[in-house]
């Protein structure tokens, strides 16, 4: 298999580590291309390592720069995707993730996501109950059991078998957050299956604050006010989150400070979820207010949601 691996960057301050973390992988990538909107310089060494197209943050959308991304490695037959802050946590992240095309039926395939070292309770919570140290393949068949947790993948670290990517019509454009769960479901309704490997690791988690969850929160119910037909297939969020409630405060039972902050964190969750859900009611700047994606906003009210970055666009250098 012809692997490449392609990694959206906004910040170039983490780039050093996870670029040193990404040689000593055991595995062989055909390319590594890095598509670069953060504001400085690359640095030089990491200029030798992959090539950098430059993508305007102005445009930049997250279902279309790793669309460009998709057809800049048309040779590739997997395509690993990392975020600029996920940190590869062994010599065999990338291959023991990889190891999962092995099974034609697998269109997708994501791997688990450790709580940095120094994250706290709730913060390393997150991370132990979306990505558990048992692996599995979810297929259609698991929907009725499993719902929208059926769907779920992350794009900070994830790889796809390019022909079953495309297949399904690859990454979309002009979407707010979840690329990755709405091309999950696509492939899951056409008969691919979703591997998720506990083998293959990566650092990568976030100390979100109460307003940060509202607006994170905010953009996910958007996602899925835009994409109905996905509840309408897999279920909604709201079970999938009282388990993760039940299993929150459970792990923090011991510590009643944290178990205070989960509780004032929880209405900033559900409102900003609530809210995104019924978006098309709330005025502009209120939207642009409640959300972590400040450019999605402002290209939809300057009309300058054209189809995202092409080749001659981005200037490949």
């Amino acid at each position: 298999m012809v692997v490449s691996l392609c990694i959206p960057v906004f910040r170039t301050g983490f780039v050093n580590r996870q670029s040193a973390a990404i040689r000593a992988q055991r595995m062989n990538f055909a390319r590594v291309l890095f598509l670069d909107s953060s504001p400085g310089g690359f640095p030089g060494e990491v200029r030798d390592f992959g090539r950098i197209v430059p993508i305007d943050p102005r445009t930049y959308d997250h279902g279309g720069t790793r669309r460009l991304g998709t057809a800049l490695l048309a040779d590739a037959d997997i395509i690993v995707f990392l975020t600029e802050d996920a940190v590869p946590a062994d010599a065999h992240a990338i291959a023991n993730l990889v190891a999962c095309f092995d099974d034609p039926t697998v269109g997708a395939a994501f791997g688990r996501q450790l709580p940095r070292p120094e994250a706290g309770p709730i913060e390393r919570h997150a991370r132990l109950f979306n990505y558990p140290p048992k692996s599995q393949v979810k297929s259609s068949a698991d929907i009725h059991r499993l719902g929208l947790k059926a769907a779920f993948i992350s794009n900070s670290f994830a790889a796809y078998r390019r022909d079953a990517l495309i297949a399904v019509g690859g990454f979309p454009e002009r979407n707010i957050v979840s690329e990755d769960t709405l091309v999950a479901a696509r492939m899951l309704r056409a008969g691919w299956r979703i591997a998720y490997s506990a083998q293959a690791r990566v650092y990568h988690s976030h100390p979100y604050n109460g307003v940060q969850e509202f607006k994170r929160y905010f953009d996910i119910g958007v996602f899925h006010a835009r994409q109905p037909w996905i509840r309408h297939s897999f279920g909604g969020a709201e079970k999938e989150g009282l388990r993760f409630l039940k299993s929150e405060f459970a792990f923090l039972r011991d510590d009643p400070l944290q178990v205070l902050a989960a509780l004032l964190r929880l209405p900033c969750r559900y409102l900003g979820f609530r809210a995104g859900l019924v978006e098309r009611f709330l005025p502009p700047v209120l939207k642009s207010w409640c959300s972590m994606q400040k450019n999605f906003w402002r290209r939809e009210k300057s009309s300058l949601l054209a189809p995202p970055q092409s080749a001659q666009k981005a200037g490949i250098r």
